[in-house]
């Protein structure tokens, strides 16, 4: 697998990350230069999905990472807050999120997430972390085990560029 380390970045406090999310949200709508889609040295994706209670359509950017098949793997962080972002609860839910429309810098996929747990979560963690060093110190301040979720490409619903 190809090195994927980032580059530093000044880390977000989570408030400043769902404020930062949507503008980068309307920026990757609009465009798929990589200035929008690859910041701090890490390639996004725009993940959709359903609200459990709501019912409605939420979206997200997220930085991805590639795991040793290069599936791309996302990360419910939220810089160590105490409970998981709100994407990772509604993507929880099978019952509103069967599957998730994913868009990639030139393509747009359905996918049906696969949270990663027991050994297959130990393995690609330490491998995560061994070029994202940031997640472990997000999980030092956290009580939750920081959830990975792998995307993998179900279907392609259309590729530009």
């Amino acid at each position: 697998m190809a090195e994927q380390k980032n580059d530093e970045f000044i880390e977000p406090s989570p408030e400043e990350i769902v404020l930062f999310t949507k503008e980068h949200v309307s920026q990757m709508e609009q465009s798929d230069g990589d200035d929008v889609w690859l910041l701090a040295g890490m390639d996004h994706v725009l993940v959709h999905t359903v609200g459990r209670k709501s019912g409605r359509m939420h979206k997200v950017a997220l930085p991805f990472w590639a795991d040793e098949n290069g599936h791309r793997v996302v990360v419910g962080s939220f810089a160590g807050a105490a409970k998981h972002p709100s994407w990772f609860v509604n993507l929880s839910d099978r019952r509103a999120n069967p599957q998730l429309l994913v868009r990639v810098q030139h393509a747009t996929y359905w996918s049906v997430p696969e949270i990663l747990e027991g050994d297959e979560y130990t393995k690609t963690w330490s491998a995560l972390t061994a070029d994202r060093a940031y997640y472990a110190n997000y999980q030092t301040r956290t009580d939750r085990q920081i959830p990975l979720i792998r995307l993998p490409e179900t279907s392609v619903i259309a590729s530009r560029g």
